[in-house]
């Protein structure tokens, strides 16, 4: 994949219209949205616009099948802050903001949709936040609704997707993976190393701020139905999720996912013995020694992960 720096002549270093360090990175991938990808960008550049905010739109076009490119090329001239970059490969959105935030100029990065889901309008409003109050690292768009597709499926799933990760995290999560959202971008270079190719960086970015913790704040937001063709594929994406919350909590705190089943099997295996020796006096069953050697190797790995994590240094 090649960084927005030599990506193409309509990339960071061509573009006349920004000619001074931007305040803010507006990072917007784009797949398959044609027709309403330049309403969005209006809308985005109108806003920003007003706010007096110096910013960049990193319009990124994730090797789009139909005329996403073309459409915001022609339209470039019109956004001089905008900066359009295609991709020749299809990366995925969070390799799209992983780069996008990996290369932004500004202090503040911003990520969102091109889908017409989110209030773009309201952008400036999450970046006076990080502005005004120097304590919060990153505030977060909450949907008050749910438009997706599968609404049905999406629901109790995202529910329970949300409530492992608020256990997981010790912190209650309003929105789990909102697709709006601004922070500071040194707090964020940490992270973005571990971002997964696809809609699981939201999750990603959310935990690795908590896991270690940076202040959060959420704002409420309306939800819209998306234009055009969703890109959730609703089994695919949901498991993707569930795994990357386990592998950021275990990423930054192993002790919470292993240490409470350690215990348990721990207790159960004691438990079991005592069982054990007053039905059968001297002797222990094997499914006994089973359950609490188990405990003990799951506990000794989660002292070992916590100590690999806390050596680490990067957290």
């Amino acid at each position: 994949m090649r960084t927005l720096r030599t990506v193409s002549q309509t990339g960071r270093l061509s573009s006349p219209g920004v000619t001074t360090t931007p305040h803010v990175t507006i990072v917007l991938p784009c797949y398959n949205e044609q027709d309403h990808v330049i309403d969005e960008v209006e809308r985005i550049c109108k806003a920003m616009d007003a706010s007096g905010q110096t910013y960049e739109l990193l319009a990124v076009d994730d090797c789009s099948t139909d005329d996403t490119l073309a459409r915001l090329e022609q339209a470039a001239p019109h956004y001089p802050n905008m900066q359009v970059v295609p991709f020749h490969r299809n990366g995925g959105s969070g390799t799209v903001r992983r780069i996008g935030s990996q290369q932004a100029r500004g202090d503040i990065v911003v990520w969102t949709d091109a889908d017409m889901t989110y209030p773009n309008e309201r952008i400036p409003e999450l970046v006076d936040i990080l502005d005004q109050d120097p304590t919060v690292d990153q505030v977060v768009g909450a949907r008050t609704t749910e438009e997706g597709t599968h609404k049905f499926l999406r629901v109790p799933a995202k529910w329970f997707i949300r409530k492992t990760a608020e256990v997981l995290a010790g912190q209650k999560i309003p929105d789990l993976n909102s697709g709006l959202r601004a922070f500071r971008k040194d707090v964020a270079e940490p992270y973005l190393k571990l971002l997964p190719p696809g809609f699981s960086c939201v999750t990603t970015i959310t935990l690795a701020f908590l896991s270690n913790q940076h202040d959060v704040r959420y704002v409420p937001i309306d939800y819209a139905k998306r234009a055009g063709s969703s890109k959730f594929h609703f089994v695919h994406d949901a498991y993707r999720y569930i795994l990357q919350v386990l592998r950021m909590v275990m990423y930054f705190n192993p002790l919470k996912v292993l240490m409470p089943l350690a215990l348990w099997l721990l207790g159960l295996g004691v438990a079991k013995g005592i069982l054990d020796m007053v039905l059968h006096p001297l002797r222990f069953a094997i499914n006994t020694v089973l359950i609490f050697v188990t405990g003990l190797i799951i506990a000794s790995m989660a002292l070992l992960a916590d100590l690999i994590v806390r050596s680490r240094g990067d957290t």
